[in-house]
């Protein structure tokens, strides 16, 4: 079976085809379903932003604010074992959830920080590296490396990029690519 001529493959934008190293690819992907999700977000107003979609349950500021959490646990508790709040309370939902007064800017602002932590030390770090121990990880045996950290990372992203394409569509009929 052969596509027709008239329809062609999306091309990858990035990273450029000519990456090849396995740490640089894997964090240009990253990136790259960072953007993604800050693109899919681009039009929609704040009533929509906020709002939970039916019959998801969660609004797309909260997807945002969830994934600064997961960039948080993975790389600064995980990986760096720093002293941080990895989860916001003790309910599993609290993470999702935008309090009107807390603004659109300071979630963005929050999740572009977190986002900029997470490059730093995964810049510095080889794949191979394990997580430090201390924070997320108690003993060596329970210490992924950096490498499979950044690849949960990635299909956290994967999956909730394509989870935001089938809010966005709900919302306002845009479809993702």
């Amino acid at each position: 079976m052969s596509a027709s001529p008239e329809r062609r493959p999306a091309t990858l934008d990035d990273p450029p085809v000519d990456v090849s190293d396995p740490h640089e690819l894997l964090l240009r992907y990253l990136d790259w379903y960072r953007e993604a999700l800050l693109r899919k977000l681009d039009g929609l107003t704040e009533p929509e932003l906020r709002a939970p979609v039916e019959p998801l349950g969660w609004s797309p500021l909260g997807l945002v604010k969830h994934l600064g959490w997961v960039e948080r646990r993975w790389m600064r508790w995980g990986f760096a074992a720093e002293d941080v709040l990895a989860y916001p309370s003790e309910d599993d939902e609290a993470e999702w959830r935008v309090p009107a007064d807390e603004s659109v800017e300071d979630v963005l602002a929050t999740y572009h920080d977190e986002v900029r932590r997470s490059r730093a030390l995964a810049a510095s770090a080889d794949l191979a590296e394990p997580a430090r121990l201390g924070g997320r990880f108690r003993t060596a045996a329970q210490a992924p490396s950096l490498g499979r950290i950044l690849f949960h990372l990635f299909q956290e992203y994967a999956r909730h990029v394509g989870h935001l394409d089938i809010a966005r569509e709900l919302l306002d009929g845009t479809v993702g690519e």
